[in-house]
This record gives C-alpha cells, structure tokens and sequence, in this order.
C-alpha cells in the first residue's frame, strides 16, 4: 500500500501558475508509475502527465506544453508546474501511484482558475 498527499492547490487567475506536489508513504519502492489526474464536474477522470521510474514521461496532448511533471530520485514526491492557466483547467486534481499491486490515489486537490 502506498499513502498518498496532495498540495498546493487554490484559486488563481486566468494566466497565472500553480505548482501542486504529492507527497507519498508506504511501500514507495513498489511504485512504477506516478502521475497526475485531474476531474472537473461532469466530466470523466483524465490523465495529466505521468513520470515512469526511467524518467520517461507522458503528457496529455490538450495541455500544449503548459504543465511539467517531476520527481524527486527516491520516489517519495512528484510535482506538477503548471503555467498559463485557464478555466478549462479548473478540476479536482489528483496523484496517483501504481504498483504491480495496482493504483493508488490521493485525496484530491481544488484547483480553480478564474477569468
């Protein structure tokens, strides 16, 4: 099992840049892939970026380079940058962690940009 917590998330206006972190704790030597989702009302949950455990990462092709995603070497924390932001970006954003054992989530944290 792997526990994990979000940051960083708030109000910002349109234009404007937020950097949200997930702190992880548990079995974090079993993680293979973290990532950032994101929820906005009435929508389907959807893959932000992820980073793989090579470094190699992914992103979704909506965002045109906006966001970036890191982490730290010993996989205990991984940060989303995200920079020209819109209200298309307003959403419950969440991290997440897989393992062979399968994903793992985090409580989820309100990002909300006004225009």
């Amino acid at each position: 099992q792997v526990q994990l917590v979000e940051s960083g998330g708030g109000l910002v206006q349109a234009g404007g840049s937020l950097r949200l972190s997930c702190a992880a704790s548990g079995r974090i030597g079993d993680i293979t892939v973290m990532a950032w989702y994101r929820q906005a009302p009435g929508a389907q949950r959807e893959l932000v970026a992820a980073i793989y455990v090579s470094g190699l990462t992914k992103y979704a092709d909506s965002l045109q380079g906006r966001f970036t995603i890191s982490r730290d070497r010993i996989k205990s924390s991984w940060s989303l940058q995200m920079i020209s932001l819109n209200s298309e970006d307003t959403a419950v954003y969440y991290c997440s962690a897989t393992t062979p054992w399968g994903k793992n989530w985090g409580q989820g944290t309100q990002v909300t940009v006004s225009s």
